[in-house]
């Protein structure tokens, strides 16, 4: 298991920051922290990976959006209120702050191709899940310091075109033979080749995510082209993970707010118990527990006060720190070569073809036996040939099954597909938000960008959609 040793003094620095100073998201890059390019890339990887896996509702309420958990007390968040806990400001200044800014440092301390072709990754993948939450966002003038405390949006499309082309000049870089991070790397511990596959995964992602947008659509075809061609993730193994330890603060975030905090927050939504008990899928009992009995699985109404003891609990899997925590995988991956192919893009295989490896990918990084998952694939419901609806229904359904502890990405895949059919949540009536509303220190540190972002963005609200976001 790969340590985080180098971490502990940058951990103690980065936490004495607030969260709610827009200055600490334009740190003077002329002024950097005095830390190694090494200890600022291992620090940005963890703070990045734990942002995306935690279930704290100050900071990450992504489970919720994708309607895989609901709350059993306190239900603002499940009805999509944001602001009371200033949830979309943590979200914004940890991306921002702690990684992006580190990431920029660590990079103009090296002079390595394949190192900066490393960070130019995360960099990108980070750019990504804030154009994704929020739509247009400062970039092009964001991380200037006091050169620039009061940065401009950009448009959100032209910040995909840009990500396009950084994550080229990455793939590039990372052909490289240069020295690469080793010990500091907790993903891949300097594997470059790897890098290179997680790279081109990406190039993929950021394609087909645009794949509906008109103005984009032939860019698509011939980016996700060249990514498949290139060499995406092929196996498990070769998924973008961190190895989290037992003991804090290296542990899996879950498990700092389903164990070490002593509460019992969540449960299992209705949603997505409704949807895997008519499927009968077998990794209910992994994602699940069994506390109201084997094989009993009763999903709280999501949305609605749902009292713990009533209703199905969070698997035990999700209980362990040492459980690993996912950026992209094999999964993500083959359910985009689905997508590709009925969308006629030159790819290998049949969209059949790779929603079933999608599938059995996730079963099997779970832990579900071949037999079962066998069995599952032939289910008249599952199989591609004779599951009902579109193939965007089709894969959008699987898909979202699968990234059910990846709340992002499934809430995208909602997003992006709409589809499954999600509820309305129970208190509020409010539908599935399309977006994060921008953090109120924006309005109050920078109003007149702000303004015209909203302005520019079609109004700052939950229902206002992204530009990928067209059906």
């Amino acid at each position: 298991m790969r340590k985080f040793l180098v971490l502990i003094s940058v951990l103690l620095i980065a936490s004495c920051a607030t969260d709610e100073a827009y200055e600490n998201l334009n740190r003077d890059p002329n002024k950097p922290t005095n830390l190694s390019a090494e200890a600022l890339f291992t620090s940005s990887i963890k703070s990045l990976f734990d942002q995306m896996e935690s279930t704290n509702v100050n900071t990450n309420v992504f489970r919720l959006f994708a309607q895989y958990w609901t709350e059993t007390t306190y239900i603002d968040e499940a009805n999509y209120d944001l602001v009371t806990r200033n949830i979309t400001g943590n979200h914004f200044s940890e991306l921002y702050r702690d990684v992006l800014y580190d990431l920029k440092d660590a990079k103009s301390k090296v002079t390595s191709n394949s190192k900066k072709g490393m960070i130019e990754v995360l960099e990108v993948y980070t750019w990504q899940q804030l154009v994704d939450t929020f739509g247009d966002i400062p970039y092009s003038e964001a991380l200037n310091g006091s050169a620039n405390p009061t940065p401009s949006y950009d448009d959100a499309e032209t910040i995909y075109i840009d990500l396009l082309a950084r994550i080229n000049t990455a793939i590039t870089q990372l052909n490289s033979s240069d020295e690469a991070f080793s010990s500091a790397d907790v993903i891949y511990g300097g594997d470059v080749t790897k890098w290179r596959k997680f790279a081109n995964s990406l190039k993929l992602k950021l394609a087909m995510r645009v794949a509906d947008v008109t103005s984009m659509a032939a860019q698509s075809k011939s980016e996700a082209e060249e990514a498949i061609l290139a060499g995406v993730f092929t196996s498990n193994s070769e998924n973008a993970t961190i190895a989290y330890e037992n003991a804090t603060p290296n542990t899996n975030p879950i498990w700092l707010d389903l164990v070490q905090s002593g509460r019992s927050d969540f449960v299992v939504a209705n949603t997505v118990v409704d949807y895997m008990n008519n499927l009968s899928d077998p990794r209910r009992a992994y994602y699940f527990d069994d506390n109201l009995g084997a094989g009993i699985y009763t999903g709280g109404t999501y949305g609605a006060s749902s009292p713990y003891p009533n209703f199905t609990h969070i698997g035990d899997m999700l209980h362990d720190p040492t459980f690993r925590g996912v950026l992209m995988d094999l999964t993500e991956v083959e359910f985009l070569l689905a997508e590709a192919k009925e969308r006629n893009y030159n790819a290998p295989g049949t969209a059949e073809f790779h929603y079933n490896a999608a599938i059995s990918a996730s079963m099997e990084d779970w832990g579900v036996s071949t037999t079962e998952i066998t069995t599952y694939l032939l289910n008249p419901s599952v199989a591609y040939a004779t599951a009902t609806g579109t193939w965007r229904q089709k894969i959008g359904l699987q898909f979202w099954l699968a990234m059910y502890n990846r709340g992002f990405e499934g809430w995208s895949v909602y997003r992006k597909y709409d589809a499954p059919v999600l509820n309305v949540a129970a208190s509020s009536g409010l539908p599935v938000p399309n977006r994060y509303t921008y953090p109120v220190s924006e309005q109050t540190l920078n109003g007149a960008n702000y303004q015209a972002a909203s302005s520019q963005i079609g109004g700052d609200l939950l229902t206002t959609k992204l530009f990928w976001d067209v059906n």
